[in-house]
C-alpha cells in the first residue's frame, strides 16, 4: 500500500494525537496515559512481561511474513493459500491457522487475563471476534495495534480510485451472474454473463479473476460456473457482520464512571467480551485535516463511531450518549467468520480461472488484499507465459538469496 500512495502521489493524513483505554463493563481495565515509560510500567505491573512476550510472538511472525515482498520482487507466485503460508513460516504458518490466538499466546508464556484484558480487545475492535479465532490472522490484528497503522489524507478510497484511472481499464457497471467454461485450439476461454439495467450480456476472457468474497451468505453466492469439470464449489464459510453507526452527540462519559464530562480523557475506547453490544467507540476526524484541527472537547458534541456486531436499540444509543442530533448506520460482512470454513482456498480455480480474495480466509486486511492481488497477477503472468518454475516454489529464501 505504501508503493501505492508513492506512486499516486498521495500523502499520509496527518495523525490528531487522542488516548485509547480498554473498558471491561463496569470500568477500565487498562487506560493509556500521555508517558510511555507509564503506559509501560502500567502493563508491566498489571500482567508481567506478557506485552513483551506478546510482542517478540508479533514480531517473529510478522518478520516472516515479510518474505513475501521479497518473494513476489523477484515474481514467485502461489496457487493456493496454503501453498503461499508454508513459504514463508513452513508448517507453523500453516498450523497457526488451525490453532487459536489464545492457545498460541499461552503456548509462549502470555498469561491468560492479558489474553481476556488486551489481547480479546484488540481482536474484537478489528474483527469483531475473540481469541478463540485462528492464531495467524489474531497476530495481523495486533501487528497494526502497535501503533504503525496509517491512513490516506482525503481517505483511503483515493488508492482504489487512483489506481483504477491509472490502469486505464474499461469498467462495465454490471452484476456478474456465471462464468462458463469454453475451449478454443486446447486453450481455456471464459465466457462472463453479466447483467444491468439495460439487460443482460456477456463477453469472452482469456483470464478471468474473481476479486469478491465467495461464501454462503454473499450475493456472490449467485454466481454460477458452468461447464467446470470438476465442478467449482468454492462456496463455503461465513463472514462477520459489522455495523458502524457515526453518532454526532454528546457522549454518556457517566457510563464510563466520568459523571464530569470535562474530565473525560479518552479518545478511543475499546472493550473485552463485556458489554456485549459495542466492541469500539472512537471519536474520529475529518479524512482532511487542517493545520489548526483540533479535537472537540469532552464535553462537546463531537462525531463518534461506534463499531457493534448489530445495529444499536435506540435505548443503547441512550446509554452511550446523552443526547445526539444524528445517526448515519452501516452494516456491511467485513471479514470472515474464522473457524467456520474447514479448508483455505486456493488462489487458482482453474487454468486461468483466480480468486483473489482466497488469502482473506488465513488474514483480512488492505495489506493482505494487496499481497493477494500481486499474488493473482503474478501467477496468472507465470502460467499464461507457462513459467512453472516461478510457481509453488520450495525454499524459496535460499532460491533468492542465490539469484541475488
Amino acid at each position: 500500500m505504501q508503493d501505492f500512495v508513492k506512486l499516486l502521489g498521495l500523502r499520509h493524513r496527518r495523525e490528531v494525537v487522542g488516548r485509547s483505554a480498554i473498558f471491561g463493563g463496569e470500568h477500565f481495565v487498562l487506560e493509556e496515559t500521555d508517558w510511555y515509560l507509564l503506559n509501560l510500567f502500567r502493563l508491566w505491573w498489571h500482567y508481567g512481561i506478557s506485552f513483551l512476550r506478546l510482542q517478540m510472538w508479533v514480531e517473529e511472525v510478522m518478520e516472516k511474513f515479510m518474505r513475501i515482498y521479497k518473494y513476489q520482487a523477484h515474481g514467485y507466485a502461489f496457487s493456493g493459500v496454503e501453498e503461499l503460508l508454508y513459504s514463508l513460516g513452513e508448517s507453523t504458518f500453516v498450523n497457526m491457522t488451525q490453532h487459536s490466538v489464545a492457545e498460541s499466546l499461552l503456548q509462549v508464556g502470555v498469561t491468560q487475563r492479558f489474553i481476556d484484558d488486551v489481547v480479546s480487545a484488540v481482536l474484537r475492535a478489528s474483527y469483531g471476534q475473540s481469541a478463540a479465532m485462528p492464531a495467524f490472522a489474531g497476530a495481523m490484528s495486533l501487528a497494526g495495534a502497535q501503533g504503525s497503522l496509517w491512513s490516506v489524507e482525503g481517505g483511503n478510497k483515493l488508492v482504489c480510485s487512483g489506481l483504477l484511472k491509472l490502469t486505464k481499464a474499461n469498467v462495465i457497471h454490471a452484476t456478474v451472474t456465471s462464468v462458463t467454461l469454453h475451449s478454443t485450439e486446447g486453450k481455456a476461454l471464459y465466457q462472463v454473463a453479466y447483467e444491468n439495467e439495460v439487460g443482460n450480456s456477456s463477453d469472452f476472457y482469456d483470464i478471468v479473476v474473481i476479486a469478491t468474497p465467495l461464501h454462503l451468505d454473499n450475493s456472490s453466492s449467485n454466481l454460477t460456473f458452468v461447464g467446470f469439470h470438476p465442478p467449482i464449489d468454492d462456496l463455503q464459510g461465513s463472514f462477520q457482520p459489522t455495523v458502524v453507526s457515526l453518532v454526532h452527540g454528546y457522549l454518556n462519559s457517566s457510563y464510563f464512571g466520568f459523571p464530569d464530562p470535562k474530565l473525560f480523557p479518552f479518545a478511543n475506547i475499546l472493550t473485552t467480551d463485556f458489554p456485549s453490544f459495542f466492541c469500539t467507540l472512537d471519536n474520529i476526524c475529518p479524512v482532511n485535516i487542517s493545520a489548526s484541527f483540533r479535537r472537540k472537547q469532552p464535553q462537546e458534541a463531537a462525531v463518534w463511531r461506534v463499531q457493534s456486531p448489530k445495529p444499536l436499540f435506540r435505548t443503547q444509543l441512550k446509554t452511550l450518549f446523552r443526547s445526539y442530533y444524528s445517526v448515519q448506520t452501516a452494516e456491511w460482512q467485513a471479514h470472515p467468520l474464522y473457524g467456520s470454513r474447514p479448508t483455505l482456498p486456493r488462489f487458482a480455480l482453474h487454468d486461468q480461472l483466480f480468486y483473489l480474495n482466497a488469502l482473506e480466509w488465513a488474514a483480512s486486511s488492505v495489506e493482505v488484499m494487496a499481497v493477494a492481488a500481486k499474488n493473482v497477477a503474478l501467477l496468472a503472468y507465470n502460467r499464461w507465459y507457462q513459467d512453472l518454475d516461478k510457481i509453488d516454489q520450495k525454499d524459496l529464501m535460499h532460491k533468492v538469496k542465490t539469484e541475488l
